[in-house]
């Protein structure tokens, strides 16, 4: 990366989606728009800028097996931030990455700590894998540790019963969601299946990943609790490479898969109409690769939301749900600049022509 005292950003500034400017200045890594007295080395960027985009489920530090090493790590939080991702909610991982923090020339990161799942009911290495009763002890721990965010598994694959199927008992939930309120962290849930959404939302959880088993039944009661999801399509696109791997073992679920699959698009929709707030994620990390953000925003497209509500889901409307800034007067400056209005075409965020995080343009 190279550090330039003064940084001119010029053509069209997408401040809000309507709140359109011609030109901000970075000074000392911070937004302006007032032109700096007495400016010296400037340097000059054209184009569209929007806030550095947001990856609302993303795991740094985790590969197919479990952790990784920080080498490893890094590598994942450049290929986001080569693809303009600059603020990523670690939606789960066993590894230690607050050296992140330490580093100017990577994304910001807001941990839930490490997942919390039910014993033998996840994939191996990646979580606490703990009985209900402990459920409060580790949501407090992981509270603690994180950025105010915990993650808990909230369904998986029952074996006994072939199919996914809840992880927790109703008592056992609102009494960690309660816990974690009180400690002032949110609580979000992966959740494939219906069975575990109602009992999660009635206790009071913030978010749900995935939320493929979203219902209509269950759609009133997420908009009116305002249960944020987090979709992760390009995820789900792998839905039926997993149930033709299961088939012959597990065909109760692999059909459930390919089910949740094929509606997947309706699903998103209907949360959107309702009024539920949707917002960009990946899962990268695990199985899945870094870097997928402009992908997913098509994918919202795709599945009915317009275009600005797609953008806003990784860029204004992501930030102000996790309570960071935009591009106001102040900000620290993490923006990306593209060579047209991605209002237009969400596929110009495939292709960023400058990326500033910190204030510093990343060459």
């Amino acid at each position: 990366m190279s550090d330039h005292a003064v940084l001119h950003v010029k053509g069209r500034v997408l401040v809000g989606p309507e709140d359109v400017r011609d030109e901000l200045w970075v000074v000392g890594g911070r937004v302006c728009y007032d032109r700096p007295a007495g400016a010296r080395d400037v340097r000059t960027v054209e184009g569209w800028a929007l806030p550095g985009l947001v990856d609302a489920h993303c795991h740094v530090g985790l590969g197919a097996d479990g952790p990784v090493d920080a080498d490893t790590a890094e590598k994942q939080a450049l290929t986001d931030r080569e693809t303009g991702t600059l603020l990523i909610r670690d939606a789960g991982s066993p590894s230690d990455t607050r050296w992140v923090d330490d580093r100017d020339d990577l994304p910001k990161i807001i941990r839930a700590g490490r997942h919390i799942a039910r014993t033998r009911r996840y994939m191996r290495n990646y979580a606490h894998e703990i009985e209900p009763d402990e459920l409060v002890a580790y949501v407090a721990q992981e509270a603690r540790r994180g950025d105010g965010w915990v993650k808990l598994v909230g369904d998986w694959i029952d074996r006994d019963l072939g199919d996914l199927s809840a992880c927790w008992p109703r008592e056992a939930v609102e009494a960690a969601i309660a816990e974690a309120h009180r400690l002032g962290a949110r609580v979000t849930a992966h959740c494939f299946a219906e069975s575990s959404l109602r009992d999660l939302v009635e206790a009071g959880i913030d978010c749900i990943e995935h939320a493929t088993g979203l219902t209509e039944d269950l759609i009133p009661l997420f908009a009116e609790r305002g249960v944020a999801i987090v979709p992760t399509l390009v995820n789900i696109a792998t839905f039926p490479q997993l149930a033709a791997g299961g088939e012959t073992r597990y065909p109760r679920w692999s059909a459930h898969m390919r089910r949740l699959h094929e509606r997947r698009y309706d699903t998103v929709r209907g949360a959107y109409d309702a009024g539920i707030p949707v917002y960009v994620g990946t899962d990268a990390g695990g199985s899945l690769a870094h870097g997928l953000v402009a992908g997913e925003v098509a994918e919202l497209v795709t599945a009915g939301i317009p275009p600005v509500e797609a953008l806003s889901a990784t860029s204004w409307g992501a930030r102000a749900w996790l309570g960071r800034p935009g591009l106001e007067e102040g900000a620290p400056a993490d923006l990306v600049v593209y060579e047209s209005d991605p209002r237009a075409d969400v596929r110009v965020l495939a292709a960023p022509r400058r990326v500033v995080l910190n204030g510093a343009v990343v060459e």
